[in-house]
């Protein structure tokens, strides 16, 4: 991602929750008819909140280990200020947070706080760590294209002594019109989550009126959850990450649940399918392979153990695509994490399905992302055998299985435009319903009853 400098019209400000619109709409009549020039437009496109239970971000700045707008959404710059904490506490740095980080800032936080050198009015004067040259974060790509307000709810453990509230503006500067900029209204409440809940209309009143609202939850699906039921009931679409999910299984069957109610869903995990539902696509276009696919009838996935929902919406995809009806389910644990499944295809042929869930010494980013898969047939006749994988190694296992068929062999081009950002950034500029995506979730619903029912 381009780096892209950031103007702040308001730093991170103290505010009464009540006075949150009061506040912005001072900042934007200050730019508003100044007569120096600089003309900034206000958030006028969307709303997006994000619930946030990872405090690392809020913590990052009181420090002043991270110079950038507390939004939740992880980016470069927040990766930036992970390891400058990461440097200064003596942990390996990684640039990916971690329980001790977040306890060991914490514990700063605390210490600092009781000296009273910690006032979050003035939380621009203190020393930045994470100067934009480390790249940009994704909220200043989206305010560069949409300006749009951005709500963080960021839950604490602890009493519960009420809601904190802080307003802010950043805007990215467009080189092309230095003059003009298109900024981002960034609001940020902390309080413990039962104060969440009690002033959920509160929190509901600050998504823009007559714009679109999305919902960015990072928390455990819970339709029980008065907040979360409170505010994906006015939601235009709900955002998930199916790859963080502590409970992949049982949190995949509430997608599908949630789906049956009738609210839009969108999985930024279900975007990191789209290569490899790409390139099997392509691997039956040409003519004389086209009535082949009717000829699977084996199928063998393997993904990075940890978490199970890439390959089984991957398995739904295929599915669904294929009109094959699940049968059963069986279970292996061992080594691998291995769950058999029996489909059945419209003309009544057994479909055996395999996912393998394979420990990796050197695991990405993304628990659970998909290393290699392959698609087969028992009839030697045909030309189906098709062999994906996301790197060498994957493809020398499926190759070794041996089958006497030739196999076409494609490996996914490099992932790196499948990271949250990436994808967050891509849904926030669609709109409606993913059909696809409902439809596939229908039969990875079915295919985790049989795992369900063991």
């Amino acid at each position: 991602m381009t780096t892209t400098p950031l103007v702040s019209l308001q730093a991170p400000k103290d505010v009464n929750l009540e006075y949150i619109d009061n506040e912005l709409r001072e900042i934007w009549q200050m730019y508003t008819g100044s007569g120096d020039g600089l003309a900034a437009t206000r958030a006028s496109t969307f709303s997006i909140l994000v619930y946030e239970p990872e405090v690392t971000q809020p913590l990052l700045s009181a420090l002043g280990f991270y110079s950038g707008p507390i939004d939740g959404i992880g980016g470069p710059r927040t990766t930036s200020a992970i390891k400058a904490a990461q440097k200064s506490y003596g942990f390996e740095i990684t640039g990916t947070s971690s329980a001790e980080l977040s306890n060991r800032l914490r514990v700063e936080f605390d210490l600092q706080q009781a000296k009273g050198e910690i006032d979050a009015t003035q939380s621009s004067k203190m020393p930045q760590y994470s100067p934009d040259i480390e790249g940009a974060g994704i909220a200043d790509a989206i305010a560069s294209i949409n300006p749009c307000r951005i709500i963080t709810l960021s839950p604490i453990v602890g009493k519960d002594r009420g809601v904190k509230a802080q307003v802010s503006a950043y805007c990215p500067v467009n080189k092309s019109s230095s003059n003009s900029l298109i900024c981002c209204e960034y609001i940020n409440v902390t309080g413990v989550h039962s104060a969440f809940e009690r002033i959920g209309g509160v929190i509901s009143e600050l998504m823009i009126p007559e714009l679109p609202q999305f919902i960015w939850w990072k928390g455990t699906l819970n339709e029980n959850d008065p907040l979360f039921k409170r505010l994906i009931s006015k939601c235009d679409r709900l955002i998930i990450d199916s790859s963080s999910f502590m409970e992949p299984e049982a949190e995949l069957l509430k997608i599908s649940q949630l789906l049956n109610h009738g609210l839009p869903i969108t999985d930024l995990n279900w975007g990191r399918l789209a290569p490899w539902q790409e390139l099997a696509a392509e691997a039956f276009d040409p003519p004389e392979r086209r009535e082949a696919i009717w000829e699977i009838d084996e199928v063998t996935i393997d993904y990075e153990k940890g978490n199970s929902t890439q390959a089984l919406m991957y398995l739904g995809w295929l599915s669904s695509r294929l009109n094959w009806q699940p049968q059963s389910c069986q279970e292996e644990i061992e080594d691998y994490d291995i769950l058999n499944f029996k489909l059945i295809d419209p003309q009544g042929k057994e479909i055996k399905a395999e996912l393998a869930g394979v420990p990796v010494g050197d695991s990405g980013s993304i628990l659970g992302d998909l290393i290699s898969l392959k698609l087969t047939s028992s009839n030697l006749d045909v030309d189906c055998c098709t062999i994906l994988c996301s790197e060498t190694t994957g493809c020398m296992r499926m190759e070794a299985g041996g089958n006497a068929q030739t196999c076409l062999v494609n490996q996914v081009t490099s992932l790196a435009d499948q990271n949250t950002e990436q994808l967050l950034s891509q849904e926030l500029q669609r709109w409606g319903k993913d059909v696809l995506f409902e439809e596939s979730i229908e039969f990875t619903q079915q295919i985790l009853q049989l795992k369900m029912n063991l």
